[in-house]
């Protein structure tokens, strides 16, 4: 007798049971496990493999193809909808549900779950796998030091949690739901990343042109091409040390305030030596070069490593992608930089001299206002993200049994 879960449907009571896999289904045996390669095909059958499953889904990130002689040969071991499969080798213990769409699917190296004796609902046991409890008893099983095995008999004795058939449906839905939003909130950050990466190549000119693509309604003049250090002033005001004192988060183009030891521009000793920094202000390390510039994000003091620059004719949350730009960096920001390997540094004074594009501050506040509104919408459908996988992983542990 299994464990109870702590979180329940209403109306679910009964305990539930623990049974073997192989007491569940009538075939648990692997896929073709031999060379393919030969019956490689550019287009033909999907040929399901390891690489596309992964965290409970079949993706198609990579796909393969092989040739109708070998995919008829396959026929006794074709997998179909509502049949299971987990990855035998490499990420052990990832499995998926057949949908309706792979029916008839031949797969490569998988442990197939066929042919069940009772009704069962395979998402559930899909998102069983899932949870801590089924990860350690799979990791028990696993052999091999540098590639990672389990083997389809020891799926044979493997032991779920089971309750009754419409348990397993309610829960299985719940999880279905959950993994369909996710989805969409994630797909809805990705596709606005490629509408605000679209954008950017289209509303600055592009190299040697004074009128970029898209435009607002009213904004006609042509672009300019001015000098970085004659719209952005460098400056070293010091001694605010009632200000916080600040730290470039490392890759993510930010400055802020970061209570931690291993802030090592940090000098409490020497506080006097900071210089201002204002919100909104670029700053560049001599080392920095290979992310760009960074932008502060609120008042503060920084080390005297770094140079800060000013502008009261330029709106930061224009220039900011640009100078993260692979097109500043690689093209512009770069040749400015002189030494060997770990001495490189930029020159200063040669930046300053980059030619950057430059529009009317009306028109950089119009596209800076685009720009931020995606970036809300990128922010806020990954929060949602998270937030959701936060509230699986919780379910994922309350839903299921976590002892017996």
């Amino acid at each position: 007798m299994a464990d109870i879960p702590k979180i329940r449907f209403k109306g679910f009571t009964e305990p539930w049971e623990q049974r073997k896999l192989g007491d569940i289904y009538g075939s648990i045996g692997n896929a073709f496990v031999g060379t393919a390669t030969p019956y490689y095909a550019e287009h033909g059958h999907f040929y399901l493999e390891s690489n596309n499953v992964k965290d409970g889904q079949i993706n198609h990130n990579a796909e393969i193809f092989i040739n109708d002689e070998f995919y008829e040969k396959q026929k006794d071991k074709w997998l179909h909808t509502g049949d299971m499969v987990m990855v035998q080798s490499g990420h052990v213990g990832h499995a998926a549900v057949i949908p309706e769409e792979l029916d008839n699917t031949a797969a490569h190296a998988l442990i197939m779950f066929r042919n069940p004796k009772e009704e069962i609902e395979p998402y559930f046991l899909n998102y069983e796998y899932q949870t801590d409890k089924a990860k350690k008893q799979i990791e028990n099983i696993t052999t091999g030091n540098t590639i990672k095995h389990i083997l389809a008999s020891d799926m044979q004795e493997f032991v779920v949690d089971i309750p009754k058939y419409e348990e397993q449906k309610a829960i299985a839905g719940y999880f279905c739901k959950l993994d369909h939003l996710i989805t969409l909130h994630q797909r809805k950050c990705d596709d606005t990343k490629k509408l605000k990466k679209y954008m950017l190549q289209k509303m600055f000119p592009k190299n040697g042109e004074k009128f970029p693509e898209i435009r607002f309604k009213g904004f006609t003049e042509a672009w300019e091409q001015r000098k970085l250090g004659e719209v952005f002033k460098e400056y070293s005001e010091k001694n605010h040390t009632e200000l916080p004192a600040l730290t470039i988060i490392q890759g993510g183009g930010t400055v802020k305030r970061e209570e931690s030891d291993r802030n090592l521009m940090y000098d409490e000793s020497n506080l006097s030596n900071y210089k201002m920094v204002r919100k909104d202000d670029f700053i560049v390390h001599l080392r920095s070069f290979e992310g760009g510039l960074e932008k502060s994000l609120l008042d503060g003091i920084i080390s005297p490593a770094y140079h800060t620059f000013h502008s009261d004719v330029a709106d930061s949350r224009f220039y900011y992608p640009y100078f993260r730009s692979h097109e500043f960096i690689k093209h512009k920001l770069v040749p400015h930089v002189y030494g060997i390997r770990d001495g490189r540094s930029i020159d200063i004074a040669g930046m300053k001299t980059i030619e950057i594009p430059y529009t009317s501050i009306e028109e950089q506040r119009k596209i800076g206002d685009y720009l931020e509104s995606l970036d809300h919408l990128i922010t806020l459908h990954q929060r949602k993200c998270d937030t959701l996988k936060e509230l699986k992983k919780y379910m994922l542990q309350n839903m299921f049994p976590k002892k017996g």
